[in-house]
């Protein structure tokens, strides 16, 4: 679980901001909210992010997303470069380092990752672990002249010669030492555990655009999504759906089909050279079921609204947080949502999940009138600053006399008490006349 993370230098991200899940001592829906993952460190499950466009909520979650990818893959080539931006509103800062820290508990034990980097090189990083005092795993400088990577181990962290040679032999300067760890032979329970979180535990960044039907099918039909809990998913969501199957065809292809897959980058190589040795390719067509009177009709995928598609991926998700211990960032939660389903996705979630927790990005500000289902820790603001950058603040950061007890949050936030709202014009737009323009 995600203790705290944040970020420094980042696209719309100029001085640091952190997105802490540490919980305040309050106490209400504790049952709900509130996981504690070791000794009394109690963390919340929920994280919503709101916001006016174009102020940064997206971003805070691309910044966790790269973090993500610089650990689990390596740069092929020293020349190869990081595909990110800087703060980009002042020069001064186009040639400064981007900063990204993240603090989590994996199998009851706590970590601290610390990485310093440009887009040429990672110029810094540091792993602690706390068992209970903090402990150095590891402390990586590179020499940029060189382009050459010092590797540091603390003195609990017991690595042999060979193994360490091993291990900078596969860190070039633009690569995380934790990816170097994945390309090397040896056996390290810290090293393991933690790339073990990043690939296992936090997922990729689901956008509106991510299309997750076909990562949801497979996991339905490996089992690890267990059908009868989707279709109770899908049920108690009122979209008339009583079952669902996947139908499994194989079709022949030739040349210029393959062709195609590779030119277009479609599936991964390894999937492509299968698919031409075969000369087939496989086709799984979702199935949903619906019960009309004592009627059972069957509709492809395709002919389902946009509503029910996103919510049978979106319950897909839920049941991987209900099942097990994993972390989904995702940006504007309610897209071809329903308000009511909006708010029946996220109790389903608050109630049932055991150790998942939930980052997501939306502007359904009409949630905050549900005061009774809400914990001001768990909400949190983007607001653009002046100089363009983004700045990062929760509702429980609020003075009392701003938010009371009784106070209504979606009142405060409408009428702009909160910030992290558009700063409109007015309606009228002076457009330039033809006429006047010839002249």
């Amino acid at each position: 679980m995600i203790i705290n993370f944040s970020v420094k230098n980042f696209k719309s991200i100029k001085d640091k901001i952190v997105l802490s899940f540490e919980a305040s001592n309050s106490k209400d829906l504790e049952n709900y909210y509130i996981i504690n993952p070791t000794g009394k460190l109690r963390l919340l499950k929920l994280g919503l992010i709101y916001g006016a466009n174009a102020s940064g909520k997206t971003t805070i979650l691309e910044a966790l997303d790269f973090l993500r990818y610089i650990v689990l893959i390596s740069l092929e080539k020293k020349t190869d470069i990081f595909d990110f931006k800087p703060f980009l509103f002042d020069n001064s800062t186009k040639n400064k380092n981007t900063l990204l820290s993240i603090e989590f508990v994996q199998n009851e034990t706590k970590y601290s990752y610390n990485v310093e980097l440009n887009k040429n090189a990672i110029i810094k990083e540091e792993l602690y672990f706390f068992k209970p005092n903090k402990a150095l795993v590891y402390k990586r400088d590179t020499n940029v002249s060189k382009q050459l990577a010092k590797i540091e181990f603390g003195s609990k962290i017991k690595i042999g010669k060979e193994s360490k040679a091993a291990l900078t032999g596969n860190t070039l300067w633009n690569n995380t030492v934790l990816a170097g760890y994945l390309k090397t032979n040896f056996e390290s329970v810290e090293l393991q555990e933690v790339t073990n979180w990043f690939k296992q535990k936090l997922k990729r960044l689901i956008s509106p655009k991510t299309d997750l039907m076909g990562y949801i099918s497979d996991k339905l039909e490996s089992g690890k999504i267990f059908k009868r809990n989707l279709i109770e998913l899908l049920k108690k969501a009122d979209l008339g759906i009583s079952d669902v199957n996947i139908d499994i065809k194989e079709e022949k292809v030739d040349k210029e089909f393959i062709k195609f897959l590779s030119e277009k980058s479609m599936l991964p190589t390894d999937e492509i050279k299968k698919i031409g040795e075969k000369g087939k390719i496989t086709i799984r067509e979702i199935l949903f079921q619906h019960l009309i009177g004592n009627e059972k009709y069957v509709l492809e995928y395709g002919y389902e609204s946009a509503g029910t598609k996103r919510y049978y991926q979106l319950s897909g998700l839920l049941n991987l947080m209900l099942s097990s211990d994993v972390i989904f960032p995702v940006d504007e939660l309610e897209s071809s949502l329903h308000p009511d389903l909006f708010k029946h996705f996220l109790l389903s979630f608050l109630v049932n999940s055991k150790k998942s927790q939930l980052i997501a990005t939306t502007h359904h500000r009409e949630f905050f009138m549900e005061k009774d289902i809400i914990r001001t820790d768990s909400i949190w603001f983007t607001e653009r600053k002046s100089d363009g950058s983004t700045d990062l603040f929760s509702l429980d950061d609020f003075h009392s006399s701003v938010i009371r007890n009784t106070s209504s949050i979606y009142n405060a936030y409408k009428t702009g008490k909160l910030g992290a709202t558009p700063d409109l014009s007015d309606y009228y737009i002076d457009l330039e006349d033809e006429k006047e323009k010839k002249k």
